[in-house]
């Protein structure tokens, strides 16, 4: 039921903490498994994620799956995690969608291609920008979920972005850049989901906020004569 004070529905941790960690684990594991079949020469310190999975690239389909499962993920843990508004979990889908626009259009051994730089800019925008997404105005949350507390990892999500844009402007860690702040992000889900675990009432509910707009009219108390 939901209360004048605020909606209730089912928290999904479950669901989107099993995936966050799946996400989390199949992202490292891809990147090392492709790592290894790269020649001596190859650098992760300097050498991009996507570069992984360019055309022509060695063990090139790993890096391709890997980045399949990370879409899909974001895609699974979106529809799980019913805990946060709509808005956080389209914005999730984006990221998804532009994981897998990554993997359909790889970059060439030199250079890269509209496509792939398309989605890859959309995909960098829409993972940095979903913690705001996920704050919620119902009493007693979790402090990452709180206004100030999703806005403070927002801002630490735009100061990785921007490293990582700094490092694309003839940086010598580019490689290093990409893969600290791929790790953080794909991670935040599962941080996410535990946090709306905790915030889960004794019936696997959690409050999303105010059910009522601020414009909306409030209901009338009922007037008894003394």
């Amino acid at each position: 039921m939901a209360s004048a004070a605020g909606q209730l529905q089912p928290s999904g941790s479950g669901v989107g903490g099993g995936v966050g960690r799946a996400l989390s684990g199949g992202n490292d594991r891809g990147l090392l498994a492709a790592e290894a079949l790269q020649p001596p020469s190859y650098s992760p310190v300097r050498s991009t994620i996507s570069g992984l999975a360019c055309l022509g690239g060695t063990g090139r389909w790993i890096m391709t799956s890997a980045l399949f499962v990370v879409g899909a993920g974001y895609f699974v843990t979106a529809a799980g995690l019913p805990g946060v508004r709509v808005p956080a979990r389209i914005v999730l889908m984006v990221a998804g969608l532009s994981s897998i626009g990554i993997a359909v259009s790889p970059e060439p051994v030199r250079g890269s291609t509209p496509q792939h730089l398309a989605w890859t800019s959309l995909g960098a925008a829409a993972i940095t920008i979903w913690p705001a997404f996920t704050a919620r105005r119902a009493p007693s949350q979790p402090l990452i979920l709180r206004a100030r507390g999703a806005g403070a990892v927002t801002a630490v999500f735009l100061a990785l972005l921007a490293w990582v844009v700094f490092e694309t402007q003839g940086g010598t860690a580019l490689g290093l850049a990409e893969r600290l702040v791929s790790a953080v992000q794909v991670t935040w889900p599962f941080v996410v989901a535990l946090a709306l675990r905790r915030a889960a009432g004794p019936g696997g509910t959690v409050a999303l906020g105010p059910a009522q707009d601020a414009g909306s009219p409030r209901p009338k108390r009922d007037q008894t004569t003394p």
